[in-house]
């Protein structure tokens, strides 16, 4: 509900509407608001990535999420030598928990040996050998 218009000597401008279109104390310029079941970016994406769809794998029907026959379709495309593929796949690899930077293992005198035979071989024996 709006005020009644009263007659005044305010004036109307900038930054000061008339009063009879201000809104009263405590009523929303937004009555109705966002609905309460409307989703957000990730629950629609959540909600759409769960759904299950009927696939064939090795001749038979499988009911799978959309999650997994969209990472199950990212892997076999980075195995297959896809290079975008394999990127993604990569940067997804530290957002699960997998080290896609492992640790480089030391070698023992037997197999600095057989490195060391192999680079010689090759002409490309490293320094600190």
């Amino acid at each position: 509900m709006k005020k009644p218009c009263t007659p005044t000597d305010y004036e109307v401008g900038y930054g000061k509407p008339p009063t009879h279109t201000r809104f009263l104390p405590g009523q929303s310029g937004n009555p109705k608001g966002r609905p309460k079941g409307s989703l957000n970016l990730a629950a629609a994406l959540n909600r759409a990535l769960k759904e299950k769809i009927t696939v064939v794998e090795n001749g038979r029907r499988k009911s799978l999420t959309k999650l997994d026959v969209a990472i199950k379709g990212l892997v076999n495309r980075a195995v297959t030598g896809d290079a975008k593929a394999m990127q993604q796949m990569l940067a997804l690899g530290p957002l699960v928990g997998i080290d896609t930077n492992p640790t480089p293992t030391t070698l023992d005198a037997n197999d600095a040996a057989l490195m060391a035979d192999i680079l010689a071989r090759f002409g490309q024996l490293p320094d600190n050998v």
